[in-house]
Parts: C-alpha cells; sequence; structure tokens
C-alpha cells in the first residue's frame, strides 16, 4: 500500500497460517513477483533481519522479552521500529452496567481464540454490588460453552496452541488457587483443550493479577469505587486496551481520560483496535 517491498517471518508455530497462506492470498490477488517474500525461520532468522542493511524498519509482533531484544537490536543499527507486545487488559464494570451486556462482553472478550489475543479481556473489574451475580452468570454462561475440535464439532472453543502454552495456562490456575482464588468454572484440559474458566478472588497480590495467561480464563476482581477502579486497571505494566460497561457514557469517558491504555471501548470489550488510535501494548 505505501510502495514497499516486505519479508514476512511468521511464527515458527503458524508458518502456513501465518505466512505462506497470506502470500499465496497476496499472489492470486495480483500483487506483483518479489513484492511479498516469507521467511520461515526461528530467532536467528529475525535477529538477521533486524541486522540487514537492506531492511529499514522492523515491526515484531510477539512476547514482551522478546520484543525488547527486536528493539534493542533496532536501534542498534538504527532502523525504524514498530512493537505489539504483550497485554493484561482491564474491563471495567461500573455499578450502573447492564448486566446482560457486561456478561456478553466478557465472554467475548476473555474466550474469543481461547483468549490468545494480546487484547484479551485478562482482568474483569466488576463492582462489589455487581459481583456475585455476575459470577453466577459469567459462570454458567462458561460452563455452556463446548470445547472440541472446531473442524469436526460445532463448539466454541478449539485448542491452545501447544503444551507450552497449556501448561503456562494450568500453572498460573493452579498458583491463583494457592493465593486465595476460587475456580468457578473450569480450570481444567484435556490435552489442548483448555474449558472457559472463572477465577474469583482474585486481588492485587495473586498472581492471575498481573500475569498474561493467553488463555480462555477470565479473572474477576471486585472493586468499591471509581478510584479504586482505576488504580487497579492501572496497576499493569502494560497499557494495550482497556473496556468500560456503563449506562453513563459521559462518566465512562471521564474514567477513560484517567487510564493508562493506547485503545479505550465504551460498552465495548477490549479485543478491538482502529488505526486511528495509538497500538502497542
Amino acid at each position: 500500500a505505501l510502495g514497499n517491498a516486505v519479508v514476512l517471518k511468521p511464527d515458527p508455530r503458524t508458518p502456513v497460517s501465518g505466512g505462506f497462506l497470506i502470500a499465496r492470498i497476496f499472489e492470486l490477488a495480483g500483487l506483483p513477483a518479489g513484492v511479498l517474500h516469507v521467511v520461515p525461520g526461528d530467532g536467528a532468522a529475525g535477529a538477521a533481519m533486524t541486522s540487514d542493511p537492506n531492511i529499514s524498519m522492523i515491526q515484531f509482533t510477539g512476547s514482551t522479552a522478546a520484543g525488547r531484544k527486536v528493539g534493542e537490536a533496532a536501534g542498534k543499527h538504527l532502523k525504524k521500529v514498530s512493537l505489539e507486545l504483550g497485554g493484561k487488559n482491564s474491563l471495567l464494570i461500573l455499578d450502573d452496567a447492564d448486566l446482560d451486556l457486561a456478561i456478553a462482553n466478557t465472554a467475548w472478550g476473555a474466550y474469543l481464540h481461547q483468549g490468545q489475543i494480546c487484547m484479551a479481556t485478562g482482568r474483569v473489574l466488576v463492582h462489589s454490588s455487581l459481583v456475585d451475580e455476575f459470577l453466577e452468570k459469567l459462570s454458567a454462561k462458561a460452563k455452556a460453552l463446548a470445547v472440541g475440535d472446531p473442524a469436526k464439532d460445532n463448539v466454541a472453543l478449539g485448542p491452545l496452541i501447544n503444551d507450552h502454552q497449556r501448561d503456562h495456562a494450568l500453572n498460573i490456575v493452579e498458583r491463583a488457587k494457592a493465593a486465595g482464588a476460587t475456580v468457578e468454572a473450569g480450570g481444567t484440559s484435556d490435552g489442548l483443550f483448555f474449558a472457559a474458566t472463572v477465577l474469583s478472588g482474585v486481588d492485587r497480590d495473586n498472581p492471575a493479577f498481573p500475569e498474561e495467561i493467553f488463555a480462555p480464563v477470565a479473572v474477576v476482581v471486585p472493586f468499591d469505587t471509581d478510584d479504586e477502579a482505576v488504580e487497579l486497571a492501572n496497576h499493569t505494566d502494560y497499557g494495550l486496551s482497556m473496556g468500560i460497561i456503563s449506562s453513563n457514557v459521559s462518566r465512562a469517558m471521564a474514567l477513560g481520560d484517567r487510564l493508562n491504555t493506547g485503545l479505550l471501548h465504551i460498552n465495548d470489550q477490549t479485543v478491538d483496535d482502529e488505526s486511528v488510535a495509538p497500538f502497542g501494548g
């Protein structure tokens, strides 16, 4: 679109869907030969791209740890760099929220693509006056979401990407329980099929509060005042996306002005992005 040739290095786990399929679609659409190159490989291929003088800009999507290395290497070689990294995104459910709207948005934001999205709803901050009913309804919703092979069955959730990610999610759930959290729904897996999960009783000292889980786990945290909600939402190393559910849009927007986030959605969940909004994680 901007007249630049592109070298695409997909994640080693997604060379087809994240690389060659995209290139084939562009080829069929008439993109001239040589404009889009796909280079499958691991970190060594990425390191070669950051040091190659023929490549003037690096755009990286991935973990914060890897992003730091990419940013450092790009800076060393004076390349332009764009980093889209991790997130622990909060959805704020205010005391005047439509509860059904809140449940629908929470389920979508927390469970879409099995929670494997940087913008996933990683924390659900719920006003204490609503939290009991909210947990009851969200747990019922989670238990009703079928998990299985989407190529064979009519399911809501498919598998996690690999054993490592499954083990990471199970580890956080177990550590969260040990720190006082309650598993209201899910918390188990059958192979890579991870059940839609709801955790309650989570405070800021619980490992489920700060850590990105990247699995279908809704972490519910109660709050009493708007000031407390802002403090909890801003208590993170990330600043990617947040959402506020409220029947008073002016109140929600005023609250949003106090949130340290690039993307903010009123009466919507966190998995949204626009080209006009700061995006990076």
